[in-house]
């Protein structure tokens, strides 16, 4: 972004930054990257890999133990995306606080194998000590008590803090996500988006319709734009992104992305998870239509797990699709890879919600599926797969060389 003429200075000032965070205003505007800024990101999140290596994960492509990313590489991948939490020793790395999986110093060891292999680097920004979700939005332990103009400067602070310590260390980030899966808003309840219009899933929408306390697009904007600040401050070569989980639902994606650009967010490109849909053509409805109405703006897939060719192509479709990123292709669902003779995942989830509900779209609220028979454990043998071979040939009609 360093080609759009923004001076970092005037820009936080512009934000109340230095001011004590008074009132955000509206990001200086700027002329979005509309096609590609790169070759299409065939991409996947493996955060889980440090960790699962930790516990005695070692992987295997025909035979011979290689570095899991090497494996990826060689299978058409061009880019990874990681996770970052605040501070996971207070959430997720709870009963190893030692550890502090997906935190700060972890992110960065890992993104240095990451730049080592070549790859593109994309980074979500999880505001929370654990995940941040669409059934999830937690206040960090550190920033509890907070009102909405602490928690204003909380975000820059540590957005800004993080990319600087990347940028330290060699590891900037290519691609930027301000919040995970955040339809709802991010930071609850301040920063909480009450759900206007139904899902036709009727966990989602008994969650999430009738909310109180909520602060709605006016807070939740304010949150986004002091992480977008923080971005153009500390990692001004970066695109940036926002994420909704509801790629299969356009009235959404449309009311939720007017009501963002309306507040003076800006953004270079929309990340859409998409697991489901409840008719068969869902997804290439949003992006056809998103392109249409957003022509200033790219988009890409943030999450995916099955129909891996397919969601690839209607990505690819579009001069302003610029990839998609598979989520934790290592044992979830599909999985590219075999542990003891079986995918390593679930398997496949239902396409269609009449079909059965997937559980990545309401976590924690939607049953998930019988777990394996089997043993489940993270550490051991994982040898890639068949599927690996979708990538291969995707990466060769693509064009997509890093």
């Amino acid at each position: 972004m360093g080609n759009r003429g923004i001076n970092r200075r005037q820009m936080t000032r512009a934000l109340g930054l230095g001011a004590g965070l008074s009132t955000l205003s509206a990001l200086p505007t700027y002329a979005a990257t509309t096609k590609r800024p790169w070759p299409f990101l065939i991409g996947a999140d493996v955060s889980w890999i440090p960790q699962d290596e930790a516990e005695g994960a070692i992987y295997f492509a025909d035979g011979v133990q290689k570095d899991p990313l090497e494996i990826l590489k060689s299978a058409g991948f061009n880019a990874i995306k990681l996770r970052l939490f605040v501070n996971p020793e207070n959430g997720y790395s709870k009963r190893h606080p030692d550890k502090k999986w997906c935190g700060i110093d972890q992110t960065i060891a890992f993104a240095k194998r990451i730049k080592a292999a070549g790859l593109h680097y994309s980074l979500t920004f999880h505001y929370s000590d654990t995940w941040a979700d669409p059934e999830h939005q937690n206040v960090p332990a550190a920033w509890a008590g907070l009102d909405t103009k602490g928690l204003i400067d909380a975000v820059y602070r540590h957005t800004h803090d993080s990319l600087l310590a990347m940028a330290k260390a060699g590891v900037s980030p290519d691609l930027i996500l301000i919040g995970n899966e955040t339809t709802f808003g991010t930071l609850w309840p301040q920063g909480r988006v009450p759900l206007t219009i139904p899902t036709g899933n009727p966990i989602t929408d008994g969650n999430h319709m009738k909310v109180e306390n909520a602060g709605g697009f006016d807070v939740f904007a304010q949150f986004l734009k002091a992480g977008l600040a923080a971005c153009y401050d500390a990692a001004p070569d970066a695109k940036t992104a926002v994420h909704n989980h509801l790629g299969r639902h356009w009235p959404i994606v449309q009311n939720w992305m007017d009501n963002l650009i309306s507040r003076g967010v800006r953004f270079d490109a929309t990340g859409f998870s998409c697991y489901q849909q409840a008719a068969e053509g869902d997804w290439e409805r949003t992006f056809a239509e998103y392109a249409k109405r957003y022509p200033d703006h790219g988009f890409f897939v943030a999450e995916y797990s099955s129909r891996k060719r397919y969601v690839n192509d209607i990505v690819h479709a579009h001069p302003n699709g610029w990839g998609a990123y598979i989520w934790e292709p290592t044992r979830h669902q599909e999985a590219v890879f075999d542990r003891f003779g079986h995918n390593a995942g679930e398997g496949p989830r239902p396409n269609l919600i009449s079909q059965g509900l997937n559980a990545a779209e309401a976590p924690g609220s939607t049953p998930s599926a019988p777990a394996p028979a089997r043993a489940r454990t993270v550490g051991g043998r994982y040898d890639a797969n068949n599927l690996l071979d979708i990538y291969r040939q995707m990466a060769k009609d693509y064009g997509a060389g890093r």
